[in-house]
């Protein structure tokens, strides 16, 4: 297995850190993995050491405010931002891999800035697969969003501490234990980040019946 890591440039001009791990021969097809909030491209070691020795390429990258990438820890200016760092994050995929088929892996953030990008975008991909996609603002407080979207039009940018439980991503305890000892993990989101998931959950899901593409749906069940 070959890892290399380098930089692609998304959206308004942004170098953000990619990454990707090769099998030993030809690639059967392409696993490109969009992360969750506050985690990293790094946290896929279960999907890495499944698939890349059984013939599959595995790229991933990390979204901006997020990892290796730049930009204020889980803040974005508007959703379009997401949107089309993945498609530059697509593009590039295509170019490394010609011919090959590219099924996305969106995770609970990444599941749904993955499922907002193939409704509006779904050419290049064969298939998504979205695990426990964030659908709806859970974990959150009817009165913190409430704040947010007042926050969001006084002051976006203002990191606030999410609160969420990092015991409940997992019922394995060495997860959530990685999970909590990892130094590029945050907790951090803005109002704006809020309003804009918010947007984006509600188009997803008033959109939802137009999607084209095969979708695995994975969601645990206590979720």
């Amino acid at each position: 297995m070959k890892n290399t890591e380098g930089k692609f440039t998304g959206a308004k001009s942004t170098e953000l850190y990619l990454q990707c791990w090769q099998p030993a021969g030809a690639p059967r097809a392409v696993i490109a993995i969009v992360h969750g909030f506050g985690e990293h491209s790094g946290r896929y070691p279960n999907v890495v050491n499944h698939f890349v020795p059984r013939g599959y390429a595995v790229y991933g990258f990390d979204h901006r405010g997020h990892g290796k990438s730049p930009g204020k820890r889980g803040h974005i200016n508007e959703w379009s931002e997401y949107r089309d760092d993945v498609r530059a994050f697509v593009k590039l995929v295509e170019k490394q891999e010609p011919h090959r088929p590219i099924f996305m892996l969106g995770h609970s953030l990444g599941g749904l800035i993955s499922l907002e990008y193939v409704l509006r975008h779904p050419e290049g991909l064969k298939g998504i697969i979205a695990s426990g996609p964030l659908l709806v603002q859970a974990g959150l407080s009817p009165v913190l969003i409430t704040v947010a979207k007042v926050l969001s039009r006084v002051t976006p940018s203002v990191a606030i501490k999410t609160g969420l439980d990092a015991s409940t991503i997992s019922r394995d305890p060495a997860v959530v234990a990685a999970y909590q000892n990892d130094p590029l993990v945050h907790g951090f989101g803005t109002p704006r980040l809020s309003t804009e998931i918010t947007a984006a959950q509600n188009w997803t899901n008033a959109h939802a019946g137009d999607l084209k593409l095969p979708l695995l749906l994975i969601v645990g069940s206590e979720d």
